[in-house]
């Protein structure tokens, strides 16, 4: 990785996990074609943007070194981007949720290398870097902006998941692959369309990462901000859609206050959005946010944030009021009458921490198969373990070399001899290990002595749980990268002779030297071998306008004749407005 990707010094922080999820941008791979279709998308949004997008917007094109020339090269952005703290990382499209937010919470924004193509010009269905560089880029040169998005991070990365989450994410992965590939069939494409629709129908109750997904799509994505009557944009996805931009801000569009309940609220990936929030400042985000935060097992913990980690079947925490931290996929709690846990259990590796840091001798190769303890205080005892001082400990015979029987609320009984203990730098009690130990509820056994040494973690209560490892030290395999790769598009001879034609025009452009034989030459031959492209001649008439040559009433006159062509029309309309507008 390292060999082909430049790390900086904000990128240099990721945990190695996220490595994977990473691409070279291929810059060479962009086609003159696709250089236009930036071109043409940046010019017609900042017309417009200027107007209705929130002020930290054309300041934060600026801020951020993106061109409204030329695809932006990743190097160049990340040497703007430090100066603000952030940085910029090429991705293959869509990314898991949680790594997105994750990459976010060490202030570094995931650009889609790929851009649209030319059919979806107006509004593309996958991420591109028309949508992550033009559209999220410049918002975050706002402070308190860039400080949501990364608390938002640090808190979504947090979020509990379900099984389902990951099938959805698959799936909308796959349906946004097949939409922007030219090549797809269209039988295939319906039955990815159909497979994402019944998802949505069938998602039951909403898990944390679900919930917070759609906070995430309701601002950051498709936010408004101000007034419900006078908003202004600042999502990425309306940023970057031209068609969306505009008709967002229509009557047609419902408009409501941003609060908690658009966590509630889904969205249909393969529509216009109907409905949207609008939130009076950014500062109103972060409030949101906490409140949101404040729900969570994250914050939360108890019996309810053990539960979300075992339906969600996947590698997940829990932290004890003493700091302990076990890491592992929770199969197992056990809870008294009071719906208190009284006992846990994970299978397979499984580590502990402290403070987010490996425990020495606590590591997955030391708890392969699983963990247990048992959690709260011993019975009768008002003093839980962990506020015993070294006295108390000795009175109630917990010390080294002693064979002890410890009986916690909910009938928990751990019978071993001491081996010794683990505490933290204050001095607070972690762990006991154990030998000789069983461990029982009544009748149910849930440690034998043969099993080895017995590990018992210390906390009177779960105040904390949620999704991922406390050290990414501990374990090697987290995360998992699609296999549906975004496929390369394959263009036949023709495509290939238009884009050079494309990249001529460019360089007569680039260079500021009007060749209008050579323009002519290009035009004569694009009307006869590609009568359905019309962004190039588009390109000839901004070179040539108000040039009083024949070229230039021809390629108007052509315009004219094309833009009859329906799907077209609009988008004729809007360029020549604009390039009469700016001459």
């Amino acid at each position: 990785m390292e060999k082909t990707i430049k790390f900086n010094e904000v990128t240099k922080k990721l945990p190695k996990h996220l490595h994977q999820f990473i691409v070279k941008q291929s810059y060479e791979n962009y086609t003159a074609q696709n250089q236009a279709v930036w071109r043409y998308v940046m010019h017609m949004n900042i017309d417009f943007l200027s107007k209705v997008a929130h002020e930290s917007y054309l300041e934060g094109l600026k801020k951020t070194g993106i061109s409204i020339d030329m695809i932006p090269k990743m190097e160049g952005m990340n040497r703007i981007l430090k100066d603000i703290g952030w940085a910029a990382v090429s991705v293959d499209g869509f990314i898991p949720p949680s790594a997105f937010m994750e990459f976010q919470a060490y202030n570094v924004l995931v650009i889609a290398s790929d851009i649209r193509t030319i059919e979806h010009i107006e509004y593309t269905p996958a991420p591109d870097i028309i949508h992550e560089a033009a559209g999220h880029a410049p918002i975050i040169s706002n402070p308190e902006y860039a400080e949501y998005l990364r608390r938002f991070g640090k808190i979504g990365s947090k979020a509990i998941s379900s099984p389902k989450d990951f099938e959805m994410y698959e799936a909308i992965r796959l349906l946004s692959i097949l939409k922007e590939d030219p090549n797809a069939n269209e039988i295939i494409i319906n039955k990815a369309l159909e497979k994402v629709e019944a998802l949505q129908n069938n998602m039951g109750e909403l898990s944390e990462m679900a919930q917070i997904r759609n906070l995430h799509w309701w601002t950051v994505e498709y936010g408004l901000i101000g007034t419900l009557e006078n908003p202004k944009i600042y999502g990425a996805g309306l940023l970057s859609s031209i068609q969306e931009s505009k008709w967002c801000l229509t009557n047609e569009v419902k408009k409501v206050l941003y609060t908690i309940e658009a966590a509630s609220q889904n969205f249909d990936i393969t529509k216009p959005q109907p409905q949207l929030f609008v939130t009076p400042n950014f500062a109103h985000l972060s409030l949101v946010l906490e409140e949101f935060a404040n729900k969570m097992a994250l914050r939360k913990g108890g019996l309810k944030g053990v539960q979300k980690l075992i339906n969600s079947q996947n590698l997940g925490t829990i932290e004890l009021s003493t700091g302990i931290q076990i890491s592992g996929v929770f199969t197992n709690v056990i809870a008294d009458e009071n719906n208190k846990p009284i006992y846990i259990q994970t299978i397979g590796p499984t580590a502990l921490a402290s403070r987010d840091k490996e425990l020495i001798g606590h590591g997955v190769e030391n708890h392969s198969e699983g963990f247990g303890s048992p959690i709260g205080k011993l019975k009768g005892i008002n003093l839980a373990i962990e506020d015993m001082s070294p006295k108390d400990l000795e009175v109630y015979g917990i010390y080294e070399g002693k064979r002890t029987t410890l009986l916690f609320e909910g009938n928990i009984k751990v019978e071993g001899e001491v081996i010794t203990g683990k505490r933290d730098l204050q001095g607070k009690i972690l762990l006991i290990s154990f030998k000789n130990c069983t461990v029982t509820q009544n009748e149910n056994i849930l440690f034998k002595s043969e099993w080895g040494i017995y590990d018992m973690a210390i906390g009177k209560e779960i105040v904390s749980a949620y999704a991922g490892p406390a050290s990414f030290k501990s374990f090697k395999n987290i995360g998992k990268v699609s296999e549906e790769k975004t496929p390369k598009i394959k263009y036949d001879k023709q495509e290939l002779r238009l884009h050079k034609l494309y990249k001529k025009v460019a360089k007569i452009r680039i260079n500021k030297n009007l060749d209008i034989e050579k323009l002519t030459e290009i035009f004569i031959n694009l009307k006869d071998n590609y009568p359905a492209d019309w962004l190039l001649p588009l390109e000839i008439f901004e070179l040539v306008y108000n040039s009083n040559s024949k070229l230039e009433s021809d390629v108007k006159a052509y315009l004219f004749e094309i833009k009859k062509i329906s799907k077209y029309e609009q988008l004729i309309n809007n360029g020549k407005n604009l390039i009469t507008k700016n001459n």
